[in-house]
């Protein structure tokens, strides 16, 4: 969680935050929880500006961020604060936080309790475009970041005794625990479920497997209601879409969804399916002319920030190819 944040408050102060983003750094905030963390962080900002933050920011006896002397700014679709100072930043954040904290808590559920009605509600659908992410909560205070391309769909107030849900594409999930409530994630013919944990899904239509990446607690994996795996902390497992069969099980998994932070991480993927990911990310089209180079299986990690085609200039090198460019497309050859 640290992490994302600092990450968060890194992307708002290079004026780079998205809406998603912004909504998604108030989201942590609004948990009094992460106060220290945030508070650390605008922290630093000051002593980095060389202004004192003392006087400025705290935390109050109920837990909340404050500002002694508050300032707002505009939300438009990218987050910026042009022609002020980074520590003006800060207090902008800061400020805005605390007006929005109050609604926040207002319009979430309970802690530790799930929303139930006595009827079924209608499915809400969320999707992402080429090049595009998106932070959502759900109704019983699950977080979930989608990936580009992504579709997920789920009720508008969970019952019953499941919470289900619907995913194309790939997306990281921080299911929010309740006892006996398993929240169960669709993926075509493979299923996932859990009580509470942090995990990583990719699904994308068109992949062979479907790979489940776990960075915190339990979860199990069924193929046609029969279960395949059940993987801990660390652990990662590749599932045919087509038929049980497990692809791979791993050990030891340093990040479960390292998109979050910026970066694209390979393991021993086929080039055809990197290249799909990279189309999504980029929003390009990208051919292999070489069909056996299609089903080379790669090992790489390289930042997004790079870019298309230095991401593909690295493909390359790997691969021993050549990259064209002509026609609106890449071309490997």
């Amino acid at each position: 969680m640290e992490e994302r944040l600092k990450y968060l408050f890194q992307r708002y102060l290079d004026n780079a935050c998205t809406r998603s983003e912004f909504d998604e750094f108030l989201w942590y905030v609004s948990n009094s929880a992460n106060n220290d963390a945030v508070r650390e962080l605008i922290k630093k900002v000051y002593e980095d500006s060389g202004q004192d933050a003392s006087s400025q920011t705290f935390v109050d006896e109920s837990g909340n961020l404050v500002l002694t002397q508050p300032e707002w700014f505009t939300q438009e679709e990218r987050v910026t604060v042009k022609g002020r100072k980074k520590w003006m930043g800060a207090m902008a954040i800061a400020a805005c936080l605390v007006i929005a904290m109050g609604y926040m808590w207002y319009m979430q559920p309970a802690a530790g309790k799930v929303v139930t009605t006595t009827a079924q509600s209608e499915l809400a659908r969320k999707s992402t475009e080429r090049s595009e992410y998106k932070y959502l909560l759900l109704p019983d205070s699950t977080q979930v970041w989608l990936n580009a391309e992504s579709k997920l769909e789920y009720a508008q107030q969970f019952t019953g005794n499941k919470r289900m849900v619907y995913l194309s594409g790939e997306a990281y999930f921080d299911v929010k625990h309740a006892d006996k409530i398993p929240f169960v994630i669709m993926t075509g013919k493979v299923s996932t479920t859990v009580l509470g944990t942090a995990f990583n899904i990719k699904a994308y239509p068109g992949r062979k497997d479907v790979i489940v990446s776990v960075s915190r607690g339990k979860v199990k994996v069924d193929f046609n209601d029969r279960e395949v795996a059940t993987l801990t902390k660390g652990q990662q497992v590749k599932v045919s879409n087509t038929d049980s069969r497990i692809v791979e099980k791993k050990q030891a998994l340093n990040e479960a969804a390292s998109w979050q932070q910026g970066n694209l991480a390979y393991d021993d993927e086929n080039m055809e399916d990197i290249i799909a990911d990279l189309e999504r990310m980029y929003d390009v089209r990208i051919r292999i002319d070489n069909i056996a180079i299609r089903q080379l299986r790669v090992t790489t990690s390289f930042k997004r920030e790079i870019g298309v085609e230095q991401a593909l200039q690295v493909l390359c090198e790997l691969t021993d190819t050549q990259l064209k460019q002509g026609d609106g497309q890449y071309t490997i050859q």
